[in-house]
């Protein structure tokens, strides 16, 4: 079957606008996600034990948008309530009901605030994002963060281009560590997504239907790629996965999706940072801003018990590698990856293995981090190609155990012919800003 090719918007666009569809005219009929190849929504990462009433009303409110404004709705009625109990108590009226009852003002301002500014968008218009040329790679890998709501305005013709030139240079079956392809559909469409706002472009990550952890793998690297070109650009992203909802995607994808070989693996949002989040949301990204410290990243031995020295030589060689893969997105922060450092008499490897039994999520995690751990070593010159190499070629007994072996940094010098190429030596997008 040949290799579906990553759509272009169709027409010339003013910036800011929203560009034409691309979708065909005539849409495939709903499907569920499950039987259209689409990862199911409640599998990993979700929480367990939670009563299923629960988790529906959450999923009610997560999907139609108001999960992230119910906060401040909630103080204020809390606030409110408290001030009127305080009222019939009739002792104590400043700190009983006056001071609960201001509280339940300001919180019923900040939600009117939000809802109006964020959810309907009446807010003034906001400036465009500076390009981040003058960042050498370490730098523009750490100043990637995730945006959790975006500007109204689309995306110009130049940034589209050239992130649609990344995306199909980084998923080109040539640099693919498998064999199977993997694409970046493009949408502009307002999806079903958590805790996002603001949304209306995307990536749409897809991989075969039939389970394939390389091309998972794939994924993960080949789009990391693309949202380290956006982020030169000035252009925002945020990696979606279970707060995806597929039925929409499905939706508007339409005859690009192919339910009967096809399987959505992840979500990418992009477009322009907005300064406007709502409270919810801005505390769940700083929770999120913590990451593992390096000896419980990086390891010496395969079982992952004795950490690795990044300090001394020859994995000092490799510097601020560590430092990206260490920052590198993962679902729900998991930091499911791990590197096993190894030196021999043939040369140094770095073998990554993933620390969960997650069949999507983790695989998709070790890809970022390939992706971060091969554009730090061209940064430092440090030539090397990936490899998936057997258990004897490792030098450890065969295991589906946990932890899940998937991959090999090898540095070059031996064995790198047929090897897949870096994608940086592919493309070099240079949108006009």
């Amino acid at each position: 079957m040949a290799r579906p090719r990553t759509p272009e918007p169709a027409g010339s666009l003013a910036e800011g606008t929203k560009p034409a569809s691309v979708a065909p005219a005539r849409e495939r009929p709903a499907v569920s996600p499950d039987a259209a190849g689409a990862a199911p929504q409640q599998h990993e990462g979700q929480p367990a034990g939670v009563p299923a009433w629960l988790l529906a009303l959450k999923l009610r409110l997560q999907f139609t948008g108001w999960l992230q404004y119910l906060p401040p709705l909630l103080g204020a009625f809390a606030f409110l309530l408290l001030a009127g109990i305080g009222r019939l108590i009739g002792a104590a009226q400043v700190a009983l009901f006056w001071v609960p009852l201001a509280l339940a003002g300001l919180f019923s301002a900040l939600a009117t605030f939000e809802i109006v500014a964020i959810k309907l968008g009446l807010r003034p218009g906001e400036p465009m994002p500076r390009p981040l040329d003058g960042l050498d790679a370490f730098a523009l890998m750490r100043a990637r963060r995730s945006c959790r709501s975006f500007q109204r305005r689309y995306l110009s013709d130049a940034h589209r281009e050239a992130i649609l030139a990344s995306a199909r240079a980084a998923t080109a079956p040539d640099v693919l560590l498998g064999t199977t392809s993997v694409r970046l559909e493009y949408l502009a469409a307002p999806l079903t997504i958590w805790p996002v706002v603001g949304g209306h472009e995307f990536l749409v990550a897809i991989g075969p239907k039939a389970y394939d952890r390389t091309a998972i793998v794939d994924v993960g690297r080949s789009l990391q790629h693309v949202v380290i070109d956006a982020t030169r650009m000035g252009v925002a992203t945020c990696w979606i996965g279970p707060g995806a909802d597929h039925a929409s995607i499905l939706r508007h994808l339409g005859e690009r999706f192919d339910p009967e070989s096809d399987h959505i693996i992840c979500v990418c949002a992009v477009g322009y940072r907005s300064r406007y989040v709502p409270t919810l949301v801005r505390l769940l990204t700083r929770s999120m801003r913590w990451r593992l410290p390096l000896h419980d990243l990086f390891f010496a031995d395969p079982a992952l018990r004795l950490p690795l020295d990044t300090t001394a030589p020859p994995f000092a060689t490799f510097d601020r590698c560590y430092e990206v893969c260490q920052w590198a997105p993962s679902s729900y922060n998991g930091q499911t990856t791990r590197g096993v450092g190894v030196a021999t008499a043939q040369g140094v490897r770095m073998d990554f293995y993933a620390a969960t039994a997650s069949r999507y999520y983790a695989p998709v995690a070790l890809g970022i981090w390939c992706a971060n751990w091969e554009m730090g070593c061209e940064a430092l010159g440090l030539r090397g190609h990936f490899a998936a190499l057997p258990a004897e070629a490792r030098g450890t007994p065969a295991s589906r155990d946990i932890p899940h072996y998937d991959v090999s940094w090898v540095a070059d010098g031996s064995g790198a012919a047929g090897r897949p190429p870096s994608l940086r030596h592919r493309r070099q997008p240079d949108p006009a800003h």
